[in-house]
Parts: structure tokens; sequence; C-alpha cells
């Protein structure tokens, strides 16, 4: 009997170190400052808890470009977009290595920019899967450096992701520097599109501007309101969504923590929109994915602590989501 209960011990320890949480601390495509303290914010929030989350797991930061935070800014149409091809090429490639040594990424941003560079590292490591995209967000991150009224590029990932510049919708001339840049960031990993407009599913998603409402009734995006969760129930939502994601071979989740209430919750996030998901709903909607033998990757990002309005609740909140999640993911593993 003991011998059974060491192997068994020894088996779990081996999942468990299947999940690796990669920090990314970048915040320079975010229109507020901040949100580089985020994952701090995590772990206070996990040590307030008494809860030892982020010594349980492997864990590696990578480098991030803030120090860009503190010079001229070069381009309006794509700020600091020279850093951010630099992010790109990093958490790609971190992402790409963890996964081909059968490792869970769970990875933790700062800003959302971030996410067409994880998205690019998933591509990378399996370049002839096809990958679906759930996210879940109040914003649908579509705008490209031609139709973004803020250049803030934390709202260009899933155009970055399509391939796709939407210059039907310009607002804005692009200079060449920016252009080339911006180019980078769409090849990243020599892999263009990574995805497919039909493999991308919206939840919660609230406030865009008409660039982007263009691109979603163009491309044929399905969006689940928050209201439509709530009056057919969040299960039979995701259960549609993935029922439309069955041609897919992997699946990324995405989850911006904007996706909530930010009055239900907090400001504590760099674009904080109300009417959103109450953080049990967020919850749940997540574990309907979690339990998917496809999902390879997931992320949080945009907690951003300075601005939170109820202390440090922002990070309270999502690191209980956070741990919900992971043991999830975890079951799923093992399972």
């Amino acid at each position: 009997m003991f011998k059974l209960l060491i192997f068994v011990a020894i088996i779990n320890m081996n999942f468990m170190r299947r999940i690796r949480i990669i920090e990314n601390k970048s915040e320079i495509a975010a229109g507020t400052r901040g949100s580089s303290l985020g994952i701090d914010a995590l772990k206070v929030a996990a040590w307030n808890q008494e809860d030892n989350y982020f010594k349980r797991y492997s864990s590696v930061t990578i480098k991030d470009q803030n120090h860009l935070l503190y010079e001229p800014v070069k381009s309006s149409s794509a700020i600091r977009i020279e850093g951010v091809v630099k992010v790109y090429e990093i958490i790609s490639n971190e992402v790409k290595e963890t996964l081909l040594k059968n490792e869970f990424p769970i990875v933790l941003s700062g800003d959302h920019a971030s996410a067409g560079g994880v998205i690019a590292g998933v591509k990378m490591a399996y370049p002839d899967k096809r990958i679906g995209v759930i996210w879940i967000d109040a914003h649908g991150d579509l705008h490209s450096p031609y139709t973004s009224p803020s250049g803030n590029i934390h709202g260009m990932p899933l155009a970055t992701a399509l391939n796709i510049d939407n210059k039907e919708s310009k607002i804005r001339e692009v200079d060449e520097t920016t252009l080339s840049y911006w180019n980078q960031l769409k090849n990243t990993g020599g892999i263009a599109p990574k995805i497919l407009a039909s493999d991308l599913v919206f939840f919660g998603v609230r406030d865009t501007e008409a660039p982007e409402e263009h691109l979603v009734k163009k491309l044929g995006i399905k969006n689940y309101s928050v209201e439509e969760c709530r009056k057919r129930t969040f299960k039979e939502c995701a259960t549609e969504a993935l029922e439309s994601l069955k041609a897919c071979d992997l699946l990324y989740l995405s989850f911006d923590v904007d996706s909530m209430d930010s009055d239900k919750v907090s400001e504590g996030t760099g674009t904080p929109v109300e009417n959103g998901f109450f953080p049990k709903e967020a919850e749940a909607l997540i574990k309907e994915f979690t339990s998917s033998q496809k999902l390879v990757c997931f992320e949080m990002v945009e907690i951003n602590p300075t601005l939170d309005n109820k202390e440090n609740f922002m990070a309270e909140t999502a690191f209980k989501i956070l741990k919900s999640t992971t043991e999830s993911i975890e079951k799923t593993l093992i399972g």
C-alpha cells in the first residue's frame, strides 16, 4: 500500500510539472501604465490567501522591453512597435519551447498585445495544426496601425494573428518604418496567418470601434455577449463554441480581466468596461473550455493594480480564477 501511494505521488508530481508559468511583464503596448505590476499583484493575492501557487509550478520570466517607456515614441500609429516585435520574438519562442517539452504554458501577461506572440508560439510548435482561439475580452483587439484611434498595440494582437490590415477602414496613413515592423509582427515565426477567422470565437466583447465592427461582420466572427450567455446558459454557449471549433486540432484560450464587470469587480485593468461577466461566471465559462483535451495554452492579461479602486481586488479576484483554472487544466492533463 505504501509503495502504491508513493507511485501515485510521483505520477501526480510529474503531471504538476507539465504546467509551466510564463511571466511576461511587458506593458509597452498599453495606453496606461502599471500592468507590468499585475503578476506581482497576483503573487500578493496568493500570499494573502495563504496559497503557495507560485511555488508549485516551474516558471520563467521573459525579458521585457519596458525601458522603451522612457524613450520618445517613434510611431503614433503603432506606439513602441519596435519593442513589441522583440516581445513577440521572445514570448513566441518561449511558448514554442514549452510546448515542445510537452509542458502546458500558462502565460501571465501585462498588456494583451503579446497574445499575438503567444498564438505565434503555438503555431511555431505545431505548424501543421489548425488552431482555434477563444477570446474572453471586453474588446475585439482587431485593429491595425491603419485603423487604431490610439495607436496602442494591445488593441491589435488578433489582426497580427489573422494577418490583416483592414485598409478599407483606415483612418490614417502608415509610414514605411512602422509598416515594416507591422509586417514583422504578422510574420512572427515565418508563418502567416496563424489562425483563420472561422476559428476565432469571442465571449463578452462589448467595447469596439467601427473598423473592428466592420471586420466582425465581414469575417463572420461569432461574439457570445454577456446577455446571451446568461440567457442561454454559459454551458450551452461554450458547448456551441467548441462545436464550431471542432475542425481545429488545438485550442488557445485568452482571458482578459476587463471581460469582467468593472462595477462589480474593480477598475484594476487598463481599459475597464461595465456590464461584463461576474467573477463566478467568468470562472465557470473558462472551466467549460479547460475540460477540452485540445486546449494547449491559457493566458491571463491586463491586471493593473495601480488603477484598482478597491486596493488589490482585481488581482485577488483574478488569482481565484487562475487557481481554479489551473486545477481544471491539471485534471484534464491527468485524464
